[in-house]
């Protein structure tokens, strides 16, 4: 394996807040918890956020819980579109939703399945401030729904249509459908202003009426709009009742009712349909077998037994970090949360989760939509609350993208958001102060010296209006006011005294170097933009942003634009359809520089032009003539493939690959098969080859692929008839960025002699070669278990097998837990060593992260030394990363360590004699 450095973007430096520990990875159920937020939003409602390791993937959670309030506190209500032509994202139905006088929005989430494809408008039933908005289609789940009665409880339950038209004479028949998103095959149907989709459904050749103030308006085919307000439009489907409203005429008497028909029970004030129970009665409900059941974005909504708790989940999916849940898994979470009933919501690219901070004048998206953007949607359930008295109680004190962490001499942009004993936004001009360092302000602090500093905002005043910040800033979630060392528990500044809030900053080490990242941006071409932020280390390899204010830019302004962001970062556009350059940044008080590739346009890099076709094998692969020059034939069947004799790496920033394929017109459809850098496989299927010839195909690179890429195999789908494709010429499609600027490397000062090592307490080795150096033990990469030598504890971990395959890294990080309490415990253990043999891919990015969090905090918190040795590895590399050091022991020869666990504070443990000729 390779070791990654700590933190990536993957990993917040959050999870590295004063008052977290190593031990709370442990969580309930099959997984481990590995990281948590919680955030107080408004009395009554808290959301927490969290990342799970499961056996078979990594899960990203928020849940919501509120406490429904019969007195008028928190309250569930129906989302609908505010009167757009159909689905909105859930941020423009929220800032259309009017949540009453006194009252404002504080969260809400996706609701239900809808009609996609078509109409748009919800399948199941909806109820608002006691009106039926609409019935449920016909169909499997039909009426399922959460309700919530004029008290606020909540309950699930089924909804039914009790509706009636009568006709001329007195004639009552049954409503069938009301603004159903698909109509009866037999029966009325009516719609009105309340519809929710982006157009009527396609609702027959036969005649509709439009009714205005219980009379005929109009008859006439059925329009595709939605009816203007004021007025019903019904139809009818089958032979009898399309006769009865054909024989209508303008100006005779229609009666239409509508109303909600729930199967037990009084009938809800507000309703939202969903599909699938998860728990019933207390007990989760399995779905296995079902055909939804399988692993997917999620969202649910949960009760308690008195309907008095509402539990709104979302889990994110089909991205690396989140594998999504099946139903049945949905359930057990749910029921593990305290539901004694829920449903399933819509999911996939739907599940949306909003939330207002303290102080906030809107929610603000909190999940991460599998489409990579908000979905548009019909419909969703809204939590609402008091507005509060707007008088100031507190601030909520946030640095610029959630930094909490910077380097001596350089600076951190505060912002303060005032809000009321309600946590709604309030009006006050931040005072700020801080014991150490100084603040201006503008609510920008300069560091002086490493260590911990606070920072306060207090009131100095207050205006009329909606809240205030001290400075323009991103939100960062869980860097509440009043945090403290914990970074948990409900913003300070509600209860007596002046309104206040505080953050902890953390001062790190005096900056070593910088670094871009990333260290190479590729745009498609003029007018495409993408981010990027430079990082800075110290001595111990503690990272912390550097912000735009600290740093000097130099770039061609010709061919790049450059803005900060407001998030303590930048945005790059391409100012020309094809460009390549360089960005160069410098830290103003230390000179520090890092530089950042950059490119725009497109270039075309081989990946291969098969001349070694006949070292390809596996069945249906042969050599071939190509286009021009060697090629390889490929039978287009079940298990056919072409292995080439190596991976084929594939450059990094591809954004897609062409093959040249000489078709046979047999609908075949060939694919190129790869692994991530993450291991994870990334299929790029063609078309189907309905040609005879030479063409060339292009083969898009999924955005979500962790690159770097390699080519592990070529396949081909059959087609109508048995076919035979010819391939030649794979090329990557990239911007011509060049390659990543290295940085600068030094070697760590735990690189040592053979005298320096040899004059350490004792010696241990890795690695072939003789022996005679005075080693008391040998690591060979094969050890099982722990063991404890004078006063370090060696901690082997299998990485056989890959992060996800079967447990292999729950596993893994279970093993390390256990060493951790250990020798956290253990009054002769001063120093831990995780043993890695070197096996490429195996830990994936967050478990290599995990990992560097989990040591780094075992230091933090316990005082003592930590390290990673991999054995074994292609080369020598040394360094340390928040302080644990990272050896690699190459292959091929004999590393010698120096240790003396017990060194005095402030010295190196180690000392590391690389083999002859490996000194990195």
């Amino acid at each position: 394996m390779s070791f990654r450095p700590l933190l990536p973007a993957l990993l917040s430096a959050a999870l590295l807040a004063p008052g977290s520990a190593y031990a709370a990875a442990g969580g309930t159920g099959e997984g481990i918890e590995t990281a948590r937020t919680g955030r107080q939003l408004a009395p009554g409602i808290r959301l927490e956020s969290y990342d799970r390791l499961e056996a078979d993937r990594w899960l990203r959670i928020d849940e919501l819980v509120a406490d429904l309030d019969p007195r008028g506190g928190v309250r569930a209500e129906y989302l609908g579109t505010g009167g757009a032509a159909g689905p909105v994202t859930l941020a423009e139905a929220v800032a259309r939703h009017r949540a009453g006088p006194g009252r404002r929005v504080v969260a809400a989430v996706n609701g239900d399945f809808f009609d996609i494809r078509s109409t748009g408008a919800p399948l199941g039933p909806g109820i608002g401030a006691g009106r039926l908005l609409h019935s449920a289609s016909p169909g499997p789940g039909g009426g399922a729904a959460v309700g919530f009665g004029p008290d606020g409880a909540g309950r699930l339950l089924r909804l039914g249509l009790d509706g009636t038209v009568t006709l001329p004479g007195g004639k009552v028949h049954p409503l069938a459908g009301y603004n159903a998103a698909k109509p009866p095959a037999e029966g009325f149907a009516a719609y009105t202003a309340d519809w929710g989709g982006k157009r009527l459904p396609a609702l027959g050749p036969g005649p509709a009426v439009v009714l205005r103030d219980g009379r005929v308006a109009s008859t006439g085919p059925a329009p595709a709009a939605r009816p203007a307000p004021g007025t019903v439009l019904l139809t009818a489907r089958g032979t009898a009742r399309a006769a009865a409203l054909a024989a209508l005429r303008p100006g005779d008497a229609v009666e239409v009712t509508a109303r909600p028909l729930p199967a037990t029970g009084p009938a809800p004030v507000t309703a939202l349909g969903g599909r699938g129970t998860l728990v019933a009665a207390g007990t989760p409900v399995g779905h296995d077998g079902e055909a939804n059941d399988a692993a997917a974005p999620r969202t649910a909504v949960g009760l308690s037994r008195d309907g008095r708790r509402l539990t709104l989940v979302t889990v994110d999916g089909r991205q690396r970090d989140s594998g999504g849940l099946t139903l049945t898994r949905l359930g057990a979470l749910m029921h593990r949360l305290g539901a004694y009933e829920a449903l399933n919501l819509d999911g996939g690219g739907s599940s949306t989760l909003l939330a207002t901070h303290p102080g906030a004048g809107a929610p603000t998206l909190e999940n991460s939509p599998s489409d990579g953007r908000p979905r548009p949607v019909p419909n969703g359930l809204v939590l609402t609350a008091p507005a509060g008295p707007g008088t100031p109680a507190g601030f909520r004190v946030e640095p610029a993208g959630g930094a909490t962490r910077l380097f001596p001499g350089l600076t951190r942009t505060l912002t303060a958001t005032a809000y009321d004993t309600a946590l709604a936004p309030a009006a006050a001009t931040p005072r700020w102060s801080a014991d150490r360092g100084r603040i201006g302000p503008d609510g920008v602090y300069r560091a002086d010296r490493p260590g911990q500093a606070t920072v306060r905002a207090s009131a100095a005043g207050r205006t009329g209006g909606g809240g205030s910040r001290g400075r323009a800033g991103a939100t960062a979630p869980g860097a509440e006011a009043g945090m403290g060392a914990s970074g948990g528990g409900a913003p300070a500044g509600t209860g007596t005294g002046a309104p206040e809030g505080a953050v902890r900053l953390d001062v790190l080490g005096p900056l070593a170097g910088i670094r871009a990242v990333p260290a190479r941006i590729g745009l498609e071409g003029r007018g495409r933009s993408a981010g990027f932020s430079l990082r800075g280390y110290d001595a111990q390899g503690a990272a912390a942003p550097v912000e735009p204010r600290d740093l000097t830019l130099s770039y061609d302004r010709t061919r790049w634009r450059v803005a900060e962001d407001g998030r303590g970062g930048f945005t790059v556009t391409a100012l020309a359809a094809q460009a390549a350059g360089r960005l160069s940044a410098t830290v103003r008080t230390t000179g520090a520089t890092a530089e950042l590739a950059l490119g725009a346009g497109s270039a075309a890099a081989p990946v291969t032009g098969f001349e070694d076709a006949a070292a390809w094998t596996g069945p249906g692969a042969a050599p071939a003539e190509g286009h021009p020059g060697p090629g390889l034939a490929l039978e287009a069947r079940a298990g056919a493939a072409a292995v080439p004799p190596r991976p084929l790496p594939v450059p990094e920033l591809t954004r897609a690959l062409s093959l040249w394929v000489g078709g046979d017109a047999s609908g075949a459809r060939p694919a190129v098969e790869l692994a991530g850098a993450d291991g994870v496989p990334v299929t790029l299927r063609g078309p189907a080859v309905d040609w005879t010839g030479w063409r060339e195909v292009r083969l898009p690179v999924p955005a979500a692929a962790e690159q770097p890429l390699r080519v592990t195999r070529l396949s081909a789908a059959p087609g109508a008839r048995p076919g035979r494709l010819l391939l030649d010429t794979l090329t990557a499609t990239l911007p011509p960025t060049g390659p990543a600027v290295p940085a600068a490397a030094r070697p760590d000062p735990v690189v040592a002699t053979a005298a320096q090592v040899r004059a350490r307490p004792w010696r241990f080795a890795a690695g072939g070669g003789p022996a005679g150096d005075g080693a008391e033990l040998a690591l060979t990469g094969t050890e099982k278990a722990p063991f404890l030598h004078r006063g370090v504890r060696f901690v082997p971990l299998d990485t056989r097998r890959r992060t996800l395959d079967r447990g292999a890294g729950l596993a893994r990080m279970r093993a390390l837990r256990q060493a951790l309490d250990t020798a956290a415990r253990e009054p002769g253990t001063a120093a831990l060593a995780v043993v890695l043999p070197y096996t490429p891919d195996t830990l994936d990015a967050k478990e290599s992260a995990l990992l560097a969090l989990r040591l780094a905090e075992f230091r933090r918190t316990t005082g003592k030394r930590a390290a990673v040795l991999t054995l074994g590895a292609p080369r020598f590399t040394a360094a340390r990363d928040e302080g644990v050091l990272t050896v690699a022991a190459p292959r091929g020869g004999r590393t010698l360590f120096g240790a003396d666990a017990f060194a005095a504070p402030g010295r190196d443990w180690l000392s590391v004699a690389p083999p002859t000729g490996a000194r990195g």
